[in-house]
Order: structure tokens, then C-alpha cells, then sequence
């Protein structure tokens, strides 16, 4: 038995500075945690602070089997030329930076740091690929996969696993800002349990989100 927190498959963040550009963030936890409150099947709820709710995010909140794949056609796209004035030439992704932000903001709470984990990136950065090759924002794959499943891909034997995707931001400190203020994302940064990281990023001017950023934070067994 698994507990699955889906806070959004889309929360719209104006972006800081004045930019009226929007970005684009979703977040996906599984604790892996074994519960006895809890039915045998996975059960997915939408926490998002989004005050509106698509038709898809009303099919992601639903309890499914561990087996079952969301379906068809659940995620998001952005508006064409949404993200068309917003300037990427100086987007890069540090992983150290990252994993020191992530670690500082956990710190401050009083939370054991992360370590990068060449598993977990793999599965970050195979996610973030599929986004830009679909142009889309979901946490399942084009081919029905879910964060758990990846993780599972990779080698990675979790107990704990969590995934944060954003798209549009222009820098890792900008893709931060919008985890943290969102509850959903804010609370996979923040999971007392976790032990290891993996984060990637994926340009492509050719598409209409340009930018798809995946942390996955997860403990092993």
C-alpha cells in the first residue's frame, strides 16, 4: 500500500520582477510508506492552491490501482508564444547549485541535507526529455509511466520517492521560488525522509514551454 500526494498537474506562477510571463510547475510525492489507514490501492489527491481545477486534474484526483495509468491525454501545453518574449540565452543547470539550494532551504528547517544520486538523475533527466520531445507538463510519461515507475527504471530500490517538474522558468533560482511557494511542491523539498536527489534540465527553443526542469528527491531501501 502506497501513499500518492498529487498536488497539480498545473499551478500557472507569474513569474517575479515585474516579467508577465508565466511559468508552469507541477508536483508528484510518493512516500512508499506502507499505512494501514489507507485502502490497497493508490490514492491520488490534488493539494494544489490552484483555484481552478481542469478537467484533467478532477481525473487525476481519483483513486486508482497501483497498476492503472492516468489516462490519455492528462497533462498540460502551454498557449502559443506564451513564453515567447522571455530571454533562456543564459539558462544553465549547476547540479551542485542546485543540490545547495535545495540543502539550504532544508537546513533552514531543521532537515538532514541530500546527495546527488546518479540514479535519481537519470530518471529527472529522462522525464524532463519526454516533456520536451511532447511539449507538454505531466508527471506521467508518454508511454503511461508515473515518478514511482521511473525511479524503478533507473535501479533505484526506493522506499521513498518525490517528483517536482516545472516548465518555462528561466533559472534554477527562478523554478525554486515557484516549489517553495507552492504547498504541494514546497512539501516534496521539504520531506523529513529523504536522502538523495537527482535534477535536470531540458531546453528546447523549438517548443512552446522551452525550458523542462525534474527533481526527483527519494531514500532508498
Amino acid at each position: 500500500m502506497y501513499r500518492v500526494l498529487v498536488p497539480a498537474i498545473l499551478s500557472v506562477l507569474l513569474a517575479g520582477c515585474g516579467m508577465a510571463s508565466s511559468t508552469f510547475t507541477a508536483g508528484f510525492a510518493d512516500s512508499g510508506q506502507p499505512s494501514s489507514a489507507l485502502p490497497t490501492s493508490r490514492t491520488l489527491r490534488d493539494t494544489s492552491d490552484t483555484p481552478r481545477t481542469t478537467e484533467s486534474q478532477r481525473k487525476v484526483a481519483s483513486t486508482t490501482s497501483a497498476t492503472d495509468r492516468i489516462p490519455k491525454g492528462t497533462f498540460e501545453r502551454a498557449p502559443s508564444g506564451a513564453l515567447s518574449d522571455r530571454d533562456y540565452s543564459g539558462t544553465r543547470l549547476d547540479p551542485d547549485k542546485a543540490r545547495d539550494l535545495v540543502n539550504a532551504y532544508r537546513k533552514e528547517k531543521g532537515l538532514k541535507p541530500l546527495k546527488l544520486n546518479t540514479a535519481l538523475t537519470e530518471a529527472a533527466k529522462n522525464h524532463s526529455r519526454d516533456l520536451a520531445k511532447w511539449d507538454r507538463i505531466s508527471h506521467y510519461g508518454s508511454d503511461g509511466s508515473n515518478p514511482w515507475d521511473r525511479v524503478k527504471r533507473v535501479g533505484y530500490n526506493a522506499k521513498l520517492a518525490a517528483e517536482n517538474v516545472g516548465t518555462g522558468q528561466a533559472s534554477i533560482d527562478e523554478v525554486m521560488r515557484g516549489w517553495k511557494a507552492s504547498p504541494g511542491h514546497n512539501k516534496n523539498l521539504l520531506l523529513a525522509d529523504a536522502e538523495h536527489m537527482g535534477i535536470a534540465l531540458v531546453q528546447d527553443p523549438k517548443t512552446e514551454f522551452k525550458t523542462f526542469w525534474t527533481l526527483v528527491i527519494g531514500s532508498s531501501l
